[in-house]
């Protein structure tokens, strides 16, 4: 009884105290995305880049924001990693490959922060601090703002379809939210023993005999936004696996807490911004059915299975940190996705095809559930004859086209990566996968839905610094981020547009269970079925082998 406690325990102190943060958090960026006042700071950075702050952009001009911005962040990343063997704290460190640098460039401006490289011994600590970790932060900022855009396209009525002002929204989310909570998430972990410094790696000559280097670095910045933000690039190869990172089960509870805390919480700034909070209890219901489902199978398949996991914190809060980095768009680990067993590895694999959803990235889970929510409402209109209506918005031809190839674009990525991947000649040459057969396939499979769904982890067999690979996922994960929220932004901008509709009697009801049940079901056949003949060719199909 109390081994089962003890196991258990991560995980009921983890919820319990995402309970207690979600009504103040979850209201406090409501009133941060509502507020008309800007503050002294705010308005010098305002003057500074020549923005209106109390002009709201239509969805082109907010659009536009959102690509120029991360264009511009693309090419200062991808520079800063070729130059940094010429900057300031180098410490030796060469520059980055082209290959590598576009890669790494492309994965931490789209929040994906897949790692070809191990930072320790590739990225100085200015890369790390003014190229990784910023871009921890702008990247993160960037989803809340096209979610909140989101909202805002529900919940008013503008008849130019003006959707909010991008560069408030960005400045406002890392200024008086991701700064903040990073801040003390920080301090926390340095309580913990996660080190942050500036000193080289430091050599040491241990009893046993042999001389081993101690790495430095500034990784408690690091880890809290890389957490927080649902990035998950580690500061070093092993990521949230290594001791300096992630030193004890108390730490490896914080930064679940941390992964969890702001796409959980977005679901009551959606219910406070829509005037409704029913409707974001609805969300939290059904991303918590899908977490708790996919928990509770992960937990069962690995019961009993340490290969791969640290010993420090055992098979229950490991199979607990990949259920969650795995549902939200964070790649970072503590544990060895490919020593996973075939149905554990399997559903760690299809909690990301089914969109990261539940609760998903920062701003991506809640736009991806709010697009689903408004397939479901279509869905249920059809099969009784009525147009369908969402939070007063009608959705007919226009905003299902948007809705249709937002969920096109990820299996289109995902599919035709694996098919180029494994099928066209001079490309099979290039994997270098550990093993052969149905997992390696797996390997391949999971490397593409980390890349277009911009979760970042990786299954760990697959070695991906090759040109092949730089490139191509590099690619999967622009498109994969961009080409989504351009979707959601036209959108925004269509609903933003319409006068809102009374609810009458023959409204569907989409805060109680039935709705509730209806959009598990659809998150379900959407992300399963798509990838049904994927997921028996790997997982399933080493399953039965074994």
């Amino acid at each position: 009884m109390s081994a089962t406690l003890n196991a258990v325990f991560p995980i009921v102190a983890v919820f319990l105290a995402l309970a207690g943060v979600y009504l103040p958090l979850g209201s406090y960026m409501a009133r941060v995305f509502s507020s008309p006042r800007h503050t002294f700071f705010e308005l010098a950075l305002y003057r500074l880049m020549g923005v209106h702050p109390d002009v709201s952009q239509r969805w082109t001009r907010y659009a536009s924001g959102v690509l120029f911005f991360s264009i511009f962040s693309l090419v200062a990343l991808y520079a800063m990693q070729r130059c940094q063997a010429f900057l300031p704290l180098h410490q030796g460190f060469a520059a980055v490959s082209p290959g590598q640098a576009w890669n790494t460039a492309a994965s931490f401006v789209t929040n994906t922060n897949w790692q070809s490289y191990s930072g320790e011994s590739t990225m100085s600590p200015l890369t790390q601090m003014m190229g990784l970790a910023v871009q921890n932060f702008l990247s993160a900022a960037v989803g809340i703002s096209v979610a909140v855009a989101l909202i805002r396209g529900l919940a008013c009525r503008d008849a130019q379809g003006r959707i909010g002002n991008f560069w408030v929204d960005l400045t406002r989310c890392v200024l008086r939210i991701l700064l903040p909570l990073a801040g003390i998430a920080a301090l926390l972990l340095l309580t913990q023993g996660v080190i942050q410094n500036l000193h080289p790696a430091i050599a040491v000559h241990p009893f046993t005999g042999g001389t081993q280097m101690i790495p430095g670095g500034p990784v408690a910045s690091q880890e809290a936004i890389k957490e927080l933000g649902t990035n998950g690039g580690g500061y070093f190869g092993a990521n949230s696996a290594h001791p300096l990172e992630n030193p004890t089960a108390v730490s490896n509870m914080l930064e679940i807490f941390l992964i969890l805390l702001i796409p959980v919480s977005l679901t009551r700034t959606f219910g406070v911004m829509v005037r409704d909070r029913r409707q974001g209890w609805a969300l939290l219901g059904a991303m918590s059915v899908l977490f708790v489902a996919s928990l509770a199978v992960v937990l069962l398949a690995e019961s009993g299975n340490l290969e791969g996991r640290e010993l420090r914190f055992g098979t229950v809060p490991s199979a607990f940190f990949a259920v969650s980095t795995t549902m939200t768009s964070t790649g970072a680990v503590d544990s060895f996705h490919s020593s996973y067993s075939p149905l554990g590895g399997g559903m760690l694999l299809l909690n990301m095809l089914l969109g990261e959803v539940s609760p998903g990235g920062v701003g991506s889970g809640l736009y991806g559930m709010l697009i689903l929510a408004l397939l479901t409402v279509f869905l249920a209109g059809l099969m009784v004859g009525r147009t369908p209506e969402y939070l007063g918005k009608r959705i007919g031809v226009p905003q299902m086209v948007k809705v249709c190839l937002y969920i096109l674009v990820m299996p289109a990525l995902v599919l035709g990566g694996v098919a180029l991947s494994v099928v066209l000649p001079g490309t099979r040459a290039t994997l270098s996968t550990t093993t052969d057969g149905a997992h390696g396939f797996t390997e391949v499979v999971y490397a593409l839905a980390s890349a277009a769904n911009n979760n970042g982890s990786a299954f760990a067999g697959l070695d991906a610094n090759t040109p092949w690979w730089n490139t191509a996922l590099g690619v999967v994960m622009l498109l994969g981020r961009f080409v989504p929220m351009l979707m959601v932004l036209a959108l925004a901008g269509s609903l933003a547009s319409q006068k809102p509709i009374p609810a009458t009697s023959g409204t569907m009801p989409t805060h109680r269970p039935l709705f509730v049940g209806l959009l598990v079901g659809v998150a379900l056949i959407v992300g399963a079925l798509t990838f049904l003949p994927a997921l028996v060719l790997g997982p399933l199909a080493e399953a039965f082998s074994l």
